[in-house]
């Protein structure tokens, strides 16, 4: 995929891997009309079958690398390579991962700057990788930011978070003792300049501390929504909980503002696990929203 220009900021896509499972199994609530009304303007008929009993929803884990102010910033690392992990669809996989980030012009140490929008196990497994038996940061020039309130939350291995527990095990805390790792605020300020910027803002409810990163270069404004929003069914259905919202009320409420923002604005939009480019933007559709992909 060609990289997205948006003013003097360039935006590359890394693709991991897509894994499929029963779309009622994270979104339970969903109707055949919601899934006729998604399959309006969403064709993908491997995935939505019209029937919710038979439909799957694909996650597409993939990283984000923004060139901008002189600097390479990764957006979420997916799940990483040679991980114990109690789920078996990403346990020990072996993924072309880095293989794929040199495709769009990055080796490792070209990266200056690493961004999880929250610390859940698909976002941060590429911020490790295995050598010679330890766990060292994969990118060994970069400055990684991790979110003080997520960051406390998993540090104290919460009930009923083994999953996410394993991956900060493995992937963020042998990054804070290689002394790559910073902890800030989930409003930070990362880069400001007169004509650049790039911002951290809070979206609390999928994970405690979850938030967005934003960005903006002389051109549209981009935003990298992380698990804010998962899949396009969302977009109908806005107010259902999600199987792994850790508050789900709160969840609905910033999903909904984050759709209503990135409709009513030139919002160039990054998500965490759409298919196909990811890339696009959000469009009115009577009561609820659709989405329209940037053509590869």
């Amino acid at each position: 995929m060609k990289p997205i220009e948006l003013g003097r900021m360039r935006v590359h896509k890394v693709h991991e891997m897509e894994s499929p499972v029963p779309l009622l199994s994270q979104l339970p609530g969903v109707t055949r009309d919601d899934l006729a009304r998604v399959m309006r303007w969403y064709q993908a008929p491997d995935e939505i079958t019209g029937d919710p009993e038979t439909s799957m929803m694909t996650y597409a884990v993939h990283s984000w690398v923004i060139e901008i102010g002189g600097k390479r910033v990764l957006v979420d690392s997916c799940d990483g390579n040679h991980k114990n992990r109690s789920i078996e669809a990403v346990h020990q996989l072996n993924t072309p991962y880095l293989d794929n980030l040199r495709a769009a012009g990055f080796a490792p140490e070209d990266i200056d700057l690493v961004l999880c929008t929250h610390l859940h196990f698909d976002h941060i497994g590429w911020n490790t990788r295995l050598e010679n038996g330890r766990w060292v940061p994969t990118f060994p020039r970069a400055r990684y930011l991790f979110g003080k309130r997520d960051y406390a939350y998993f540090q104290a291995n919460p009930a009923g978070e083994a999953l996410h527990y394993e991956a900060f095990c493995d992937s963020i805390l042998p990054v804070m003792d290689a002394g790559q790792g910073e902890l800030v605020d989930e409003d930070m300020q990362v880069m400001a300049e007169i004509t650049h910027g790039l911002w951290l803002e809070p979206a609390f409810g999928h994970s405690p501390g979850c938030c967005t990163v934003n960005a903006q270069a002389g051109g549209p404004p981009a935003m990298f929504w992380g698990d804010v929003i998962h899949h396009p069914i969302q977009l109908i259905r806005h107010d259902l909980p999600f199987a792994f919202d850790s508050d789900p009320a709160q969840a609905s409420k910033v999903r909904r503002a984050t759709l209503d923002r990135a409709a009513d604005s030139d919002l160039m939009c990054f998500p965490a696990h759409f298919r196909g480019t990811a890339a696009g933007h959000v469009l009115r559709d009577g009561d609820a929203f659709k989405y329209r992909w940037i053509e590869a």
